[in-house]
């Protein structure tokens, strides 16, 4: 007969809105144990499995803690409550808890109070006591037996009409019949129960004992601070603003680059300073769905739920996989443009492995290919889409041309020691045939690396070019001295180490490529521009933001938006953040903000060019 032999769910704490999806494992008629579901729909040998899920009212009301929402709130700060703002942000679990987090929870006060004054100045009645005392008002005890019992819920009603079940000082409530359950706000402060049993296809009977399992309280999702789009229009490369104050263009849209990390490398022993449950990916993909790396979390997720945004979407795999033998946990890159905004014209797939190959037969004698191939072949791709902007109706220097724009995302992923390798995945490649353009349509069959291949298309279609992506390669390092400076110093360290030569001859080390960081205008604003804030989150040296990547033992600088400066102009930024806001919770990933990199966002406008 069919029976249940275990059920667990991946994380015992519940987060509003991520799916709980139970691990349930079957022992069938035949003797063979499976996970896969029997369902009403389908039984298997006259018995089908059933599912309930409960949610437990205690006759104690708890409030959660903002900052940690796994714990019993104690305090409430009285200045949210007068400021209206939303009541689950005043709570917190220790007075500890609550002054070291003051100093982010004070920006909740100055934005209320700052729309209370857009709103008819009544910030001296609402804050003056508070502000004056340098700190939030701090309820003596919240026992919690005495909390609101609505402040999980707001004034919608907290628990369903009907009762299901009551014991002792408890009360179960059915919410669900399905075998997954998503927590609604309801469910905030509550314990959920799943009951999985086998029942009888003609009696409908249950058969046998139920296998229970019990959450900890549901909590809400932890919702990252927005970040502002900063203007920084009106400069040029040079930091210059033309005639009219202004830069003559014809077109904007945004691009968004964010390495999400991938759900197979997002693990505790990894992040181990990040709670399990923020790690897991029903949660991440709810923080993360305006981006992608894992196929399977492609096709399964992001795909369908940015086409109903408007997006259409192309992805690249990496040519291995990680380590588990499973497809579906490969990672890559992807590229989603918006489909009312841009048409796709051509893409490539660029596989940087192909071009370890053609090197070393070409270069690398017989009895050290084994060698070489172990040092080049790291399974790393890039993504390389051509597209036709819809929001433009034609180029002001060639009425009747289409605007193109050529966007490139890639993901080098190679080890500190591999700087020769790094350099070379970034900008060198095996000759690669000559072509030409007909009528901008047609594109080179391969492009077995980076900056050369775009180097080809931008001289033979004259289009913006974007390249995009994580290089793993702080500032200052010759990757990105390549890429922002368009040459390499011959006496740069980074090219000390070689020892396969494929980084010479050294005059290789160039492009022709007018590339500039978009974050760099920062850096190039005047003073009393108010962008002092984020000029001191910019390294003066480098002209670049001090970290894009932040974990325990590394921060600093990995991601990059860089454009072709002859032909896009950045109008604005999206704002980066300060490592103290982000070290409340020890590093990156958090349960703010669901990777160990930052994303960035630039705003472009195209704007007249002379063909080079």
């Amino acid at each position: 007969m069919l029976s249940v032999l275990r059920v667990h769910l991946p994380s015992d704490i519940p987060i509003v809105g991520c799916e709980l999806t139970p691990y349930v494992l079957l022992r069938r008629p035949d003797k063979t144990v499976t996970t896969e579901d029997v369902p009403e729909s389908a039984p298997l040998d006259g018995h089908f499995l059933r599912y309930k899920w409960y949610r437990i009212q205690s006759d104690k009301k708890v409030a959660i803690c903002s900052v940690h929402p796994s714990e019993q709130a104690t305090l409430q700060c009285l200045g949210c409550v007068k400021a209206k703002i939303p009541v689950a942000k005043s709570y917190h679990c220790s007075t500890k808890c609550f002054s070291d987090a003051w100093q982010h929870h004070r920006v909740l006060h100055e934005r209320a109070a700052s729309a209370v004054n857009e709103n008819g100045g009544e910030e001296d009645e609402l804050f003056g006591r508070f502000n004056s005392a340098g700190s939030g008002v701090i309820n003596a005890s919240l026992p919690a037996s005495q909390s609101n019992p609505s402040l999980s819920n707001g004034a919608a009603p907290v628990y369903p009409a009907a009762v299901a079940q009551r014991s002792g000082g408890e009360t179960w409530f059915e919410v669900g019949r399905s075998k997954t359950y998503t927590p609604t706000a309801d469910d905030i402060g509550h314990v959920l129960k799943l009951e999985c049993f086998v029942v009888d296809v003609e009696t409908k009977l249950a058969v046998g004992l139920s296998n229970t399992v019990l959450t900890s309280r549901v909590i809400p999702a932890p919702s990252p601070c927005p970040r502002r789009l900063i203007p920084v229009s009106g400069v040029d490369v040079m930091g210059h603003l033309d005639s009219d104050g202004h830069i003559s263009t014809t077109g904007t849209f945004t691009v968004l680059s964010y390495n999400i990390l991938s759900d197979a490398y997002a693990t505790s022993e990894s992040y181990s300073y990040c709670p399990s449950w923020a790690l897991s990916w029903p949660y991440r993909r709810q923080n993360l769905l305006r981006e992608i790396v894992q196929s399977d979390h492609f096709e399964e997720f992001f795909g369908p739920e940015l086409d109903k945004h408007g997006y259409q979407a192309l992805f690249k795999r990496k040519t291995a996989e990680v380590f588990n033998g499973n497809i579906n946990t490969i990672d890559g890159c992807a590229t989603f443009f918006r489909r009312d905004r841009f048409s796709h014209v051509k893409k490539y797939e660029v596989e940087f492995n192909k071009a370890a190959q053609s090197l070393t037969d070409a270069l690398v004698p017989s009895v050290q290919k084994k060698t070489a191939l172990s040092r080049l072949v790291k399974d790393n791709v890039a993504l390389i889409v051509v597209l036709e902007a819809k929001f433009i109706n034609q180029v002001i220097d060639n009425p009747g041309k289409r605007q193109l724009v050529c966007v490139a995302n890639t993901h080098v992923n190679v080890h500190q020691d591999l700087k020769d390798v790094k350099l070379w995945q970034v900008v060198l490649q095996n000759p690669v045939p000559s072509y030409a353009f007909l009528s901008c349509t047609q594109f080179p069959f391969s492009v077995h690396t980076l900056l050369k291949g775009l180097e080809k298309i931008a001289a033979s279609a004259n289009i913006p070019m974007l390249v995009c992506g994580d290089f793993n390669a702080i500032p200052g390092s010759a990757p990105h001295a390549l890429l922002a400076m368009g040459k390499v110093d011959p006496m740069h360290p980074d090219l000390v180490v070689d020892p396969l030569g494929i980084l010479r001859p050294l005059s290789k080390l160039a492009h022709q490529l007018p590339l500039v960081s978009a974050y760099s205008s920062f850096a190039r604003m005047g003073v009393g521009l108010g962008l002092e804030q984020h000029r001191r989150r910019m390294d003066p040296s480098t002209n670049e933001p001090l970290f894009t990547n932040c974990t325990r033992d590394f921060i600093g600088t990995l991601d990059y938006i860089f454009y072709s400066a002859d032909s896009l102009t950045v109008e604005s930024l999206l704002e980066l953040l300060d490592e103290d806001s982000l070290r409340k919770d020890t590093a990156l990933p958090s349960p703010e903000w669901s990777s160990d990199h930052i994303a960035l966002l630039a705003e472009f406008r195209c704007m007249p060019r002379t063909r080079r």
